[in-house]
């Protein structure tokens, strides 16, 4: 298997080049269908019988998922990345360029150079002769980047996938801090909020009086206020994005766009704001959503106010089981005179699709390439690190396949 990664690490480097010069910004469709095919056609040779499913009913291209039969007897392993990128095709940001052992483009770690470690190991263990006995399901999802509506279809084909699997592997990229790389057993969760407040409008002369009361203004202050100084625990954060108030202040249609009117001597009428919250666990997403709805049921005298929240992101909570994924990969990176990976920080790292299926399987996150700079312009890859991460995931994935279920 390392014979094979690193006889192919060109082949690699030219696949990786034509994935990223292909756009394939989660809102171009085409684009993701066209990444899509770029990896059937690497799939199909290897013996996977690959489906495209039709996601038009969520507003987005689709997903991709490839199955390969082995003998039935070892641990069937789940092999998750996504096609799409954030990079849309009106972003400057386009193309691939390469100086020496770095390349960059949109794309190129998260998660063009995920899906190649995918491909890479996979072919290191056709070489080896492991992948014939493998049970292997792998989801390629098309729009990670920002899923389509409702959740529960967009991600539904995901979480049945791991639902039959014993082990699922995300290839987001490798986590590193100061040149040392760690393993992701744990991502927190990621989800919106909206907060919306109301008051009395009237002339500012009769503010906090018993005719108008607060107005809107402050009783969003208040809330968010008291969000700072209620809410804190370790491994949350809970954002407030974007806000406006006034006579009236209200959202977009898309909700991504405040705007405001008023007057220094008029009481706001109405305000809004947007966040996110992030949290490690269920439990602890649960207790804090409770929180933050009482903490808004509070209100200022001459006010109502109203928060809703998002169908996000689930957490991936830090299991024993997820860390003993973690143990066997140390195994064979010991095996290999690899870098043993301790737990990297989960508030260290955003949301991913093996959030929605790590409550049914053990699973490790952050098994694609070194790279940078990601959602920016310039995000980048070492090249370097692609095939030691389809080596590590090539002798991980047949060890998993010799183990009796």
């Amino acid at each position: 298997m390392k014979a094979a990664v690193q006889a192919e690490a060109p082949r690699h480097e030219g696949l990786l080049e034509k994935l990223v010069r292909q756009n394939s910004g989660t809102l171009n469709l085409d684009g993701v269908r066209k990444v899509g095919d770029m990896v059937r056609a690497e799939l199909e040779p290897l013996g996977f019988q690959v489906r495209w499913i039709d996601m038009a009913a969520t507003g987005r291209a689709g997903h991709l998922v490839a199955t390969h039969r082995g003998n039935g007897r070892g641990k069937r392993v789940l092999m998750i990345a996504h096609l799409d990128t954030v990079f849309e095709p009106a972003s400057p940001f386009q193309g691939w360029q390469r100086e020496g052992t770095r390349a960059t483009g949109p794309g190129a770690g998260d998660d063009k150079g995920g899906i190649v470690v995918v491909i890479a190991a996979l072919r290191a263990m056709q070489a080896a002769g492991t992948l014939k006995t493998a049970d292997i399901e792998i989801v390629m999802t098309g729009d990670e980047e920002r899923s389509g509506k409702p959740l529960d279809v967009a991600r539904r084909d995901l979480i049945a996938a791991g639902k039959r699997a014993d082990i699922a592997l995300e290839y987001e990229n490798l986590a590193t801090e100061n040149g040392r790389e760690y393993g992701s057993t744990a991502r927190r969760s990621s989800t919106d909020w909206t907060l919306t407040t109301t008051g009395r409008t009237g002339h500012s002369s009769g503010v906090f009086g018993a005719s108008l009361g607060y107005g809107a203004i402050y009783e969003l202050a208040r809330i968010v206020d008291t969000f700072r100084r209620e809410l804190p625990e370790t491994n949350l954060t809970y954002n407030v994005g974007v806000m406006a108030g006034g006579t009236p202040g209200a959202f977009d249609k898309d909700q991504l766009v405040a705007t405001a009117t008023g007057k220094p001597n008029i009481v706001a009428a109405s305000a809004v704001a947007r966040g996110d919250l992030r949290a490690l666990t269920p439990e602890q997403n649960a207790r804090v959503i409770a929180k933050m709805k009482a903490i808004v049921a509070q209100h200022l005298p001459g006010t109502t106010a109203e928060i809703t929240f998002s169908d996000g992101y689930p957490p991936m909570a830090p299991t024993e089981g997820n860390r003993a994924v973690l143990a066997e990969l140390n195994e064979v990176n010991r095996d290999l005179d690899l870098p043993e990976l301790t737990e990297f920080d989960p508030a260290k790292r955003g949301a991913a699709d093996s959030s929605f299926v790590a409550a049914d399987v053990d699973t490790l996150a952050g098994m694609g390439p070194v790279s940078g700079g990601a959602h920016a312009e310039g995000e980048w890859v070492d090249l370097t690190s692609l095939p030691r991460q389809a080596l590590r995931s090539a002798v991980l994935i047949s060890r998993y396949a010799a183990e009796r279920r």
